[in-house]
């Protein structure tokens, strides 16, 4: 029994350090993605409107966690509401497409 947690860090692992959104992306479909659905608060270069971040300098794997985390309703910081709604509509793959997109921009 001194081996499961070794198991189950080895399942965790992968997980947690982001390599799930490492999956090929379609940059395309990202784009269109976000224009639809994040470009009207972020900005069209993800650069960030008013009190609205920027995503530009983030990585896809931050991206990637904080959209999954906002799609499972987690409550985490001052535009949850705003962003919670938004994030419910995503599928993984969407995830993965939009934060490839954002990281893409220059």
């Amino acid at each position: 029994m001194r081996y499961v947690p070794i198991i189950v860090a080895m399942i965790l692992a992968p997980a947690l350090s982001g390599a799930g959104w490492a999956a090929e992306a379609d940059i395309t479909a990202g784009e269109k993605l976000y224009k639809k659905t994040c470009r009207s608060c972020h900005g069209p270069t993800a650069k960030g409107l008013s009190s609205y971040p920027s995503l530009r300098d983030q990585s896809v794997e931050y991206l990637a966690d904080r959209l999954t985390r906002y799609r499972a309703g987690e409550k985490f910081g001052p535009n949850t509401p705003l962003m919670a709604p938004n994030a419910k509509k995503l599928s993984d793959e969407d995830i993965t497409n939009i934060s490839h997109f954002i990281t893409s921009l220059e």
